[in-house]
């Protein structure tokens, strides 16, 4: 299944700094609905995401009742994506 949003860049601190873009409500619910089908466990979705025509293969973090995509520092400088952007997502749920 594939998903297009507009996503928020956030940074949750850490040891070190982590960016995400923050799956928006009505996108979170559809994935929410396909989540047990999905999770290889702890509510975490494999997905390929793609921003611009930079795609990579990740996991979708559950938080909140929402989920937040992780934008790895090479992809999310490829796709040239800062704190507070809010990049077009393509989200192709389960994995590539």
């Amino acid at each position: 299944m594939e998903l297009e949003f507009s996503g928020e860049v956030i940074e949750w601190r850490g040891p070190a700094p982590f960016f995400y873009a923050v799956v928006p409500p009505d996108a979170a619910e559809v994935i929410h609905e396909l989540a047990p089908m999905l999770t290889y466990g702890w509510g975490v979705i494999p997905a390929r995401v793609t921003i611009g025509r930079v795609t990579w293969t990740t996991s979708l973090f559950p938080k909140g009742g929402g989920y937040l995509v992780p934008l790895r520092a090479a992809e999310r400088k490829r796709a040239g994506v800062e704190l507070g952007d809010v990049p077009t997502v393509t989200l192709e749920l389960g994995g590539p």
